[in-house]
This record gives structure tokens, C-alpha cells and sequence, in this order.
């Protein structure tokens, strides 16, 4: 797949490295998670200038190190000598070279060394602020788990700390650009084959690569590329969690799939999991890992204990409701019945990702101070709740936009609709313009 978007990141990306080669050593982060595209949009940065590019994987320091100094040899054609056995020594040696040649000093998975080596980071540390000031090296830590880079380079007491100069953190591709990319693959692509490629990569580039380079541009395609035997989506999920939670991931992984069955309050979500206690967890699912969002109806005070749950990525929001969830079709081989169900599922299940495409659609348009929805469950949970799946607000105006998603535009309920827009706009809204709008499949 060619290299789509990440103009603005590109941009940055770019001012940094002038900074660097022209006055003294910048030290960027970059960090997103996993396919994201980070390594690709570094290397896309640093094309036609020299780069050493260095990769941690979990191995002995001295042979990476043995490993680093050719490599780092060959990319700034000078001689390191083959005796380095540290990582301390290599980044000095390439500060030192620092002094008279400008260069891009990458290090992907950065966060590596923890396991490798926890020290490196306060020789970094002094190496760094020894030379920083005099060299002109361009040196960018990337890794892939977020908790891990937030420890190194934002926790006070840790080594790192305050040291980088830019922090950037790498998102899915928008809506907009995803419709780019079906359209070049796909021209005659439906709307329906667009919300899937939203519903199960999110945005994320590397999953649209690899269902699209295999011309995988229709609904029930998708579907089938990801339920087939040695379907590398079939183990994402894991390879994606495990390394955030560790070894103690069964609670987390039981929220998680309570959550995208439809289980979406925290008592909901303990009665689910054998009513354990969950109020933890979900603080760490949602603040330290950021896999969660929690959702309050709009202009809900911050304590409010009216609280929703969600899956934040969308993969992880698919991985959980069908791959974990069917886990025995899995293991049994039963592919072709697992994407069945799928299928059958799908026409319900991609509605409320239909409002979250819907949402981030609003976002791009930069012209909403707030977006959510609303719902009003004060009359007791036994009788029906007013519920409105969007309500944005104008940021230059006193103007709302409600909206309600339906997949078909056929099912919508005007008469129904105005009794909820008339309760929001009696208890929130009763100074502003209402802007009402039905959105469908043909409206993306």
C-alpha cells in the first residue's frame, strides 16, 4: 500500500529535524499502538538524509550492540569500533559523531531495554545532557506500548523525564482517508464495504493494508480474510494485550468481553465477571492503558455516576465481540461457521459502530466545541430511556446538532425523535438553536 496522509505529522516530523541539523540534538518520541505505522512514517521522514536505524528486540546487549556498530558504521560510512559491547558506549560514540555530522538516530521499540537493560536509560539520560547542546542528531524513540514509553519519558522519577523535547502520538487514519483509500482500491465500493473497513481496522494502516493488498474491498470479504486459517487477526488481539497487561490480563480480558456483548455499566460489567470488583481495573483499563473510554451523557457533571463503558479501538471492539467471544470455533478450525455468524450479526452489530463513524466524522470538521450523546434514565431503568445517539455542539454558536443513526433511513421514527429532541432541549438546551438531523449508510 502506498503511504497515504500524515501530512501534518510529516510536517512536524520534518521542523524537528531542521532544528536538530541546523542548531543542537532534538530528542522526539513517538509513540501509537501497535500497526499503527510508526516505523513507516519515521523512515518516510528520514529518507534522503542519513539515518542509522536501530531495532530492540529482546536479546543479550552485547549482541545487539555487535549487531548496532555495523549497522551504524554503514549508515554513516565512519568507523565504530567492533569492541563496543554496551549500549552506553554505542549512544556516546554516536553523540560523539554528533558533533560534526547531522544525522537521524532511530530507535524503534525503545521500550525494550526495560527488559534488556533498565540502566540504559540513565546512561541515556547523562549522555544526553552532555551532549545535546553542541551535536546536531535528530534522535527519535519509538515504541509500540504506551504504558511502558508514558513510564520512561513522563513519569517524574524516572531517568528520562523532562528530556524529550517532542512528544507526539501517532492515531488511526480518519474517516475521510479511509474513504480515500477504498475508493482507489475500489471505486464501485458501497457504503456498507466502507463501514466495515471502519468497523474492523479502526483506521489502523496496517490492518487496511493487509485486507486490501489481498483484494479483500467488499463486506464479506473483509469478513473472510479475517476468519481463515492463519489469519494473523486471529491472535492480534493477544499479541496487542498482553504486552500492556503481562501475565495477570484474565480480569481485564473478562471486562473486555463483557463490555462489547453490550454489558457497558460497571454492575453490569461485575455481574458479568462473577461480580468481582471492577472499579479498579476500570480505572486502569481506561487511565493507564486508555483501551477503555468511559461516556457520560453531554454536559453531565465530571462525578456522575451515570456512566457508560466502550471499547476505544475498534479491532479490539470486533476482537472481543467475535474472536474471543467464538474462541471455540477457533480452536476447533470452524472458520466458515465463525464468519457466518458474523455475517448474520453484522447488520446489528455495525449500527453503533454506524454512530461512532458518525461522531468522528463531526470531529474532523473542527467546527464542534462538544460531541457525544445523551440519555436520560432518571425515571428508573425499567421504563425506556430518551436516548439520543449524537448531540454536537457548535463552537462559534448557540447551536446544537442532534442527530439520530440508523442504518436504514426506513426505520427512522421522526415522531419519536422530536419527543427526545424536545426532553434534551427542556433540561439542556433550551437557549439554543436546534439543528435536527436522520443519518443512514448514505449519508458517509
Amino acid at each position: 500500500m502506498k503511504f497515504y496522509n500524515r501530512e501534518k505529522e510529516l510536517g512536524s516530523l520534518n521542523q524537528i529535524r531542521v532544528v536538530a541539523f541546523n542548531s543542537h540534538s532534538q530528542m522526539t518520541v513517538l509513540t501509537g499502538r501497535r500497526r499503527i505505522g510508526k516505523t513507516k512514517l519515521i523512515l518516510n521522514s528520514c529518507n534522503t538524509t542519513p539515518t542509522v536505524y536501530l531495532f530492540i528486540r529482546r536479546s543479550n546487549e552485547t549482541t545487539l550492540c555487535t549487531q548496532f556498530t555495523e549497522i551504524a558504521s554503514k549508515a554513516l560510512n565512519t568507523f565504530i569500533p567492533s569492541s563496543i559491547t554496551s549500549f552506553a558506549q554505542l549512544f556516546e560514540t554516536l553523540m560523539n559523531i554528533g558533533k560534526n555530522t547531522a544525522f537521524n538516530l532511530v530507535i524503534d521499540e525503545f521500550q525494550e531495554f526495560f527488559y534488556i537493560n533498565p540502566s540504559v536509560y540513565s546512561s541515556i539520560q547523562d549522555i544526553w545532557d552532555r551532549y545535546k547542546d553542541f551535536t546536531h542528531v535528530n534522535f527519535i524513540a519509538s515504541g509500540s506500548v504506551y504504558t511502558l514509553i508514558h513510564k520512561i519519558f513522563l513519569e517524574y522519577k524516572e531517568p528520562l523525564y523532562g528530556r524529550c523535547d517532542n512528544f507526539i502520538k501517532l492515531k488511526p487514519f480518519t474517516t475521510t482517508v479511509i474513504k480515500d483509500i477504498l475508493a482507489d482500491y475500489n471505486p464501485q465500493y458501497t457504503n456498507d464495504d466502507l463501514l466495515a473497513l471502519y468497523t474492523i481496522t479502526g483506521g489502523v494502516p496496517k490492518y487496511i493494508e493487509l485486507l486490501l493488498d489481498r483484494g479483500c474491498v467488499t463486506l464479506n470479504s473483509m469478513i473472510d480474510c479475517v476468519i481463515q486459517e492463519n489469519s494473523i487477526f486471529l491472535e492480534e488481539g493477544n499479541v496487542l494485550l498482553i504486552q500492556e497487561f503481562g501475565k495477570k490480563y484474565g480480569n481485564y480480558y473478562a471486562i473486555l468481553l463483557a463490555i462489547a456483548s453490550g454489558r457497558n455499566t460497571a454492575s453490569e460489567i461485575s455481574e458479568a465477571t462473577g461480580n468481582i470488583s471492577v472499579g479498579g481495573l476500570l480505572q486502569r483499563l481506561e487511565e493507564d492503558y486508555q483501551v477503555i473510554s468511559k461516556k457520560r451523557p453531554i454536559l453531565s457533571k465530571e462525578g456522575s455516576q451515570n456512566v457508560r463503558y466502550d471499547i476505544a479501538d475498534n479491532f479490539l471492539r470486533f476482537w472481543f465481540r467475535y474472536i474471543i467471544k467464538y474462541q471455540d470455533y477457533v480452536q476447533s478450525g470452524l472458520y466458515e461457521k465463525l464468519a457466518d455468524i458474523i455475517k448474520d450479526d453484522y447488520p446489528t452489530y455495525s449500527g453503533l459502530t454506524l454512530e461512532r463513524y458518525f461522531r468522528e466524522q463531526l470531529k474532523e470538521k473542527l467546527c464542534f466545541k462538544n460531541i457525544g450523546s445523551w440519555w436520560d434514565n432518571s425515571k428508573g431503568k425499567d421504563i425506556k430511556q430518551n436516548e439520543i445517539d449524537i448531540v454536537a455542539i457548535y463552537a462559534d454558536s448557540p447551536k446544537v446538532l442532534i442527530a439520530e443513526v440508523k442504518r436504514q433511513h426506513k426505520n427512522f421514527k421522526p415522531d419519536l425523535f422530536q419527543q427526545k429532541v424536545d426532553a434534551i432541549k427542556n433540561k439542556l438546551f433550551f437557549e439554543y438553536d436546534i439543528e435536527m438531523q436522520f443519518l443512514s449508510l448514505d449519508d458517509m
